[in-house]
């Protein structure tokens, strides 16, 4: 089921630029990229609803600052810690 977000804007903005499909696509696309910075949303989702491979999501992740992966410090350490004992 889809839903639709609807944005205002002050009417000095030129009504063509409701129909201007580049905006449109940049405004839905920070839309998700916001939603997935917060956690809100997986990657999967985040580029299923950009309809872009998982690669080319990541770029996009990459290009604005998205971590690949959000690990606590504790997190961090266990993985740390597990990598060198297998190398052992």
């Amino acid at each position: 089921m889809s839903k639709k977000i609807v944005l205002e804007f002050p009417t000095e903005v030129p009504e063509d630029s409701s129909k201007d499909k580049e905006a449109l696509r940049k405004g839905k696309e920070a839309m998700v990229l916001e939603l997935l910075r917060k956690g809100q949303i997986s990657q999967g989702k985040a580029a299923q609803l950009l309809e872009l491979d998982r690669w080319t999501l990541f770029d996009l992740m990459a290009k604005n600052d998205i971590p690949m992966a959000n690990f606590s410090e504790e997190e961090l350490k266990h993985q740390r810690d597990e990598s060198a004992n297998r190398e052992k």
